[in-house]
């Protein structure tokens, strides 16, 4: 299969030029994008928002719960009203155009493609709320719920708006022939690198590392684990955009991969510390789950499985190092299994889409690229310059909230008390 086609349906090409190429609705394309919207959404909600939920401490349960609801909703609102447009807008190389704020040039006869466009921008709105949700790991525990708002809003307008342009609206990278299916760019490495830049920004936890901080609900944990594995398979394989072979592909090699990333992870623990942890096993799988979603339309299932076993063991030993060595509070792990996972994803995408990799064999290259090392030139510009840029801008940022929020963190004494008590005056459990 052209891997040009492959990109177009990932919405890497101008929507105006998708409705002229396609002007019939396929309902059966258009139900699986459906399906797929409410996937990624449940990823967040309540995926994430358990799966983070659990692995704080009792007394910032609800802080957690909040933030990933409030994201939802504020992502939602800017995304309608500019972020949409300025993502997929035509503009130029850089940036969209705001020719649909507020969804203006969408009505029900609308398509993109062969699907309606108001449901290619609602698949869209998902990859957008559950992006600077992410980064909430890092900073948990600690910061205000204001500067959490203000930090996320600013946050998705002005950096997941125009890498998701560069790479899925027809931007500099996308014309390059960067090879990102679901989101090893433009989700997972500007998650990462800003939780990363958030985390040493804020400054650690209160007593870390000398006091232990372990999760207070591990059964949380594991449900919204569950809950990101089902929803990814709407975040890889809803991103063909067709309920087709790619679709399917995308999916087998999706849960290939995670089940490959947590037995890694497992297998490490179990020798490394001689038993083996439920957290190691959930965490392994999310692992392979944010590594394989960059490649997950163009490898095949053996080069899945590479894939996910190299995300475990890799993302493992990058936990270690962030906390142990650097003493960096990134609290849940986000810049070690989603920023590194991202980043060898994207990298491997430029290996393992080869046509010459007999048993690995993958879907192609982009058009112009022949060789395995042209399409990794390609692969390593997009990822540095979306680290890069999101590093910066990030710092900017949360140095602009601190100044409009008197302090991005709470006091020392409230954040012993637990955010639940002090910014919402509630508590996650009665005794």
């Amino acid at each position: 299969m052209k891997i040009t086609r492959t990109l177009a349906l990932s919405g890497l090409a101008l929507l105006p030029q998708w409705a002229a190429a396609e002007d019939v609705l396929n309902s059966g394309n258009t139900a699986w994008i459906l399906a797929s919207t409410a996937l990624v959404l449940f990823m967040t909600l309540p995926g994430l928002a358990l799966f983070y939920g659990g692995l704080v401490r009792s007394k910032n349960v609800l802080s957690v719960l909040m933030q990933c609801f409030a994201i939802a909703c504020i992502s939602s609102l800017l995304w309608l009203m500019f972020g949409y447009s300025l993502a997929f807008g035509e503009g130029n190389a850089w940036i969209g155009d705001f020719g649909n704020v507020f969804f203006s040039s969408m009505d029900t006869e609308t398509l993109a493609g062969d699907i309606p466009e108001p449901l290619f921008a609602m698949f869209q709105m998902t990859f957008a709320i559950i992006t600077p949700a992410l980064i909430v790991g890092a900073f948990a525990e600690r910061m205000k719920f204001s500067s959490m708002l203000i930090f996320s809003g600013l946050w998705l307008m002005a950096v997941y708006v125009p890498v998701c342009h560069w790479v899925w609206g027809g931007g500099w990278l996308a014309q390059m022939g960067l090879l990102d299916f679901a989101g090893g760019t433009v989700v997972h490495v500007t998650a990462g690198v800003a939780a990363l830049v958030a985390a040493l920004v804020i400054g650690n936890r209160t007593g870390f590392p000398e006091t232990a901080m372990p999760p207070h609900n591990m059964t949380m944990t594991v449900t919204g684990a569950g809950m990101l594995w089902v929803g990814w398979f709407g975040f890889n394989a809803g991103s063909a955009l067709a309920a087709d072979g790619s679709a399917a592909m995308a999916m087998v090699v999706t849960h290939i991969s995670a089940a490959a990333g947590s037995l890694a992870w497992m297998a490490i623990e179990w020798i490394k510390f001689r038993k083996p942890s439920a957290l190691g096993l959930v965490t392994g799988m999310v692992a392979g789950l944010g590594t394989i979603t960059p490649a997950s339309g163009f490898v095949g299932p053996a080069g899945a499985l590479v894939i996910g076993l190299s995300a475990g063991v890799v993302c493992f030993y990058m936990t270690q190092f962030i906390k142990r060595k650097l003493v960096i509070d990134d609290s849940l792990d986000v810049f070690p299994v989603h920023g590194v996972g991202g980043i060898l994803g994207t990298l491997l995408a430029g290996v393992f889409a080869s046509t010459e990799l007999g048993l690995f064999s993958g879907q192609g290259f982009a058009d112009g690229i022949t060789t395995i090392w042209q399409q990794l030139g390609v692969q390593a510009i997009g990822v540095a310059a979306t680290f890069i840029y999101t590093a910066i801008v990030t710092y900017i940022l949360l140095k602009l909230t601190g100044v409009l929020t008197q302090g991005l963190r709470v006091s020392k004494d409230e954040e012993n008390m637990g955010l639940d008590i002090v910014l919402h005056e509630e508590s996650g459990y009665k005794y």
